[in-house]
Formats: structure tokens, sequence, C-alpha cells
């Protein structure tokens, strides 16, 4: 493997229903990896004890807050950093309660994984369908399902296979094309880190092995984005001469690569200009990589304000004032046709309105019905008008350029998280054809 993928950098999440045992998985792949501190087992041996459990249990390693401590459940996302030599990562443990699935919004919505488990004796839930279909709608580019519990069943193969036969067959129906199933056992360690010695019937990689290996998301299909957080005029230009023609556009670059002189276009105004600079604290930048945090400064003396979007000239996206999107619904009261709201769009925020509630999934025939409204944990399709222009694109072609949140004019709250649409949607059944009606 070469040194770039040995040093990559994956982001994953976990989802499952309640007790599938999310965060003890998280604790055994932690420690397992050689991840937790003395102290911070030490901790987790003391509280164990104290609670009379004759184990050790690993879950209390990623439930941090107390109220997760005392009910035993985790209803918040936890953010765990870990590294093996061959990649780092960034894991995001979420919430298995169905009312907080915005959380598991939150924490699958940057992952290029998710890891679904799934309790081998429960089997395919509600909340593994939805979950599965969060993921679908979040183009999650890699899905890992962990079926769980297996040393429960006793190594049994047969319940396994079956479990994953009917997965896959949902997982193909939502359009999800890179889907890996395995068997493990959080409490044991059980494939987890090392591949288990009690499952002759299963030959794949253990579940670490299986991270190591999956291919880190990218929007290939998509040029240099940046959009504008803030003008820069420093304050020693009102009484230093050398600094009266300095004016930088301070930002963090979506997609793509800046490099002095590169022809771009201010959006949505569609002024054309180039890249006269690049900097980045205090020193001069000759190119910038997705995800880096710099100053552009521009060749012309063009006004470019917060909301504004310096983009590549050849596959620039248009403004729109409508859109047509999945949305996941995060509020406890309901989303009406005619709502006001605000469209937050990468570092752009206009006041719109719901014009329509096009559809809403049904999860147990994961196949859509009409609907009035839309409530807390719901997901539908809605078209939104905008009073401005936002620079959408296909969240097929650009998770970043293709998402947004809906937001409470009054109290600044999140309702929704939304997925734009493109002519061919998500290019799968369920989204394609079923959600035409």
């Amino acid at each position: 493997m070469g040194t770039r993928e040995a040093t990559s950098l994956l982001r994953l999440a976990t989802a499952g229903s309640v007790d599938d045992g999310k965060s003890t998985l998280v604790g055994r792949l932690l420690h397992d990896s050689k991840s937790v501190l003395a102290d911070q087992l030490a901790v987790v041996e003391r509280v164990s004890k104290a609670k009379g459990l004759g184990h050790v249990d690993l879950a209390l390693l990623t439930d941090g807050l107390r109220a997760e401590r005392e009910q035993g459940i985790t209803i918040d996302v936890a953010y765990r950093y870990f590294a093996t030599p061959r990649r780092t990562f960034i894991l995001a443990d979420c919430p298995g309660h169905v009312q907080y699935t915005r959380n598991t919004v939150t924490g699958s919505s940057t992952a290029d994984a998710l890891v679904l488990l799934v309790d081998v004796r429960k089997g395919v839930l509600e909340q593994t369908r939805r979950h599965l279909a969060v993921a679908a709608l979040l183009r999650v580019p890699s899905v890992v399902i962990a079926v769980n519990k297996i040393d429960l069943v006793e190594y049994d193969g047969a319940a396994y296979a079956a479990i994953a036969e009917e997965l896959a067959a949902i997982a193909t129906g939502l359009g999800i094309t890179d889907v890996h199933t395995l068997p493990v056992s959080a409490l044991t360690g059980d494939n987890i880190v090392n591949r288990s010695e009690q499952m002759p019937w299963y030959d794949g990689p253990s579940l670490l092995e299986l991270l190591e290996e999956l291919p880190v998301a990218s929007d290939p299909g998509v040029g240099f984005r940046f959009p504008v957080q803030l003008t820069l005029r420093p304050q020693e230009a009102a009484r230093d001469p050398r600094y009266v023609e300095y004016r930088g556009y301070a930002g963090r670059v979506s997609t793509g690569t800046a490099r002095v002189g590169q022809e771009v276009v201010v959006l949505p105004e569609g002024v054309h200009t180039h890249i006269a600079g690049i900097d980045f604290a205090g020193v001069e930048l000759e190119e910038a990589v997705t995800g880096a945090s710099i100053t552009l400064r521009l060749a012309d003396d063009v006004d470019v304000a917060r909301g504004e979007l310096i983009s590549s000239v050849a596959d620039a996206p248009a403004p729109v004032t409508e859109l047509d999107a999945m949305v996941c619904w995060l509020a406890e009261k309901p989303l009406l046709p005619g709502s006001r709201v605000l469209v937050k769009h990468g570092t752009r925020t206009v006041q719109a309105r719901v014009a329509e509630i096009l559809a809403k999934l049904d999860l147990d025939r994961m196949a859509p019905e009409e609907a009035d409204q839309l409530a807390l944990n719901d997901i539908g399709r809605v078209r939104v008008r905008l009073a401005a222009p936002v620079l959408a694109e296909d969240y097929t072609v650009s998770r970043r350029g293709g998402s947004f949140l809906l937001i409470d004019p009054q109290t600044q709250g999140t309702l929704a998280a939304g997925m734009i649409r493109g002519h061919e949607v998500f290019g799968n059944d369920f989204v394609a054809d079923s959600w035409s009606i």
C-alpha cells in the first residue's frame, strides 16, 4: 500500500437500533486497536465494577454524557479519533433511539462509511430500514453491516446468512451499491480487530481490516468550489499605504483545487476573474486543495460578500430559486405546506417557503405515500421556493453542493437536512421511480 493510502483519513459513523451494541462495538474497536489510554481504561473498569458487572463495559468509552451513563443509552453523537499504521479515523457513534434520528443524520452527513449494526437475534427492524434509507439519501459512499451478537446464537452461520440476504435486498432496492456484511461479536471481540476462530464458515476480513481498505469519499465530478465566509481588509489599511490594495476572501475549499492564475467565476453575479494569490497563515501558496481554509486574492476589483461562491468556470453551478429535494425532518413541530423557513446552503442563507410536500417514505413498505405534512423523523420529498438564488447542485454529483439545511426563522433552530434532486435523482428504484408520485 502506498504512503498516501496508508496515511489517509476515513470518516465513519455507527448506526443501528436500540441495544444492538453500537457503543460496545466502538469501545471494543478502540480497546483492541490499542487506542485507549491506561487511565481511561482504569476509569471504565472502576465504573463497570461499581455497576456490578462481571465484565468491563467498553460502551462507557463512548457514552460520555452523564445522562448516557446513567440511562445506559446513547443520546448524542460521540466523536472519537483513533489511528492504525495504515489509516487515521474519525468515528461518530450515533444514537439508536428513533427520537434521536436527527443525530444519526448529523453523524452520517460527512461520513465516508456507515457501520450499521443489526442484532442477529432480532433481525431487520424498522430503525434498521430507516438508517439504511438515511444512508441512501445522504449518499454515504460505503455501508458496512455488522451482524452483531453472533456469540449469542452459538456462531450460527445460517442465522447470519438469512439476515445478510435480507439486508442485501433492502440495500439494493435503495440503490446502495457498496455494501459489506460481516458477523461480529462486540462483547467478545470476534471479528472486530482480529479475525474470529469461532466462525470457520466466514473467510472475510475483520471490521478493522475492512475499514482500512475502504475508499475515501470525494466529489470527482465537481470542480473548484469556494463558498466565501468573510471579506478581509486589514485594519492597517487605514493608516499604512502598503495595505491599501489588499482585499482577500476567506473560506474553506469545498471541492477541487485552487491555483494561482486559475480563471474563476464569482456567483451568482457571474463575474469572471483570476486567482491572484492564495494566503494561508501568512504564507503565500501556489495551490490549495479540498478542505483547506485559506484566503483568496482576485486579480480584479470584484465586490464579493459572504454567501457568494467562487467557482471554476467550466462546470459552474447555475443559480436557482426553487429546490426539489429530499429532506429528513428533525423538528418536533410538523412541516406543513406554506411554512416559512430559511434555507442555509453553504455560507449563503435565504428566506424561503415550502411550496409542496410531494411524498413521504413508508418505512414498512420502503415505498412513498402521499402526505400533507412531515412529522419528526419523517423522510419526504418537498418543493421549496426561495426569495433569492442559491448555487444548488445535484446531490448525486456533489454531497457538499447538493446539501442544505432548513432553519426556523424565529428560533434559528435546525428543522431539516435536505438533499437536492437532479434529473436522474439518485439513480435507483426507490427514489427515481417510487418517489415520482
